[in-house]
């Protein structure tokens, strides 16, 4: 059984709500031990729109997720694990909030 190393969750915005993204991810990097990556306005890796990456690790899970549920302000997120299993982490280990959408799986062929 693989071993979770960390969690990212990708925080989606567009450019109507890139303002609302940038306070959620500084509000959890302030609050929790989580790392901010970049605000990407264009898509990156499979996701398939504009996101902004939170990472962290498997202590602060049952503290980051509740509160992402609870101050998510209407935006997707897409949480996974990490365990080096790229394809089934994105596809098959994920936690999803708010819309579905369909990640381009291909990268990880």
């Amino acid at each position: 059984m693989p071993e979770i190393k960390g969690y990212h969750a990708h925080v989606y915005f567009g450019a109507d709500t890139v303002e609302t993204a940038h306070a959620v991810c500084e509000e959890a990097a302030r609050l929790f031990d989580v790392k901010m990556g970049r605000m990407h306005e264009r898509n990156v890796g499979p996701h398939p729109r504009w996101s902004c990456q939170l990472g962290f690790g498997p202590e602060v899970l049952d503290q980051v997720l509740p509160w992402l549920m609870l101050n998510r302000q209407g935006l997707t997120i897409f949480t996974h694990p990490d365990t080096g299993e790229h394809l089934e982490d994105h596809r098959d280990r994920a936690v999803w909030m708010g819309e579905l959408l369909e990640l381009d799986l291909s990268i990880f062929d």
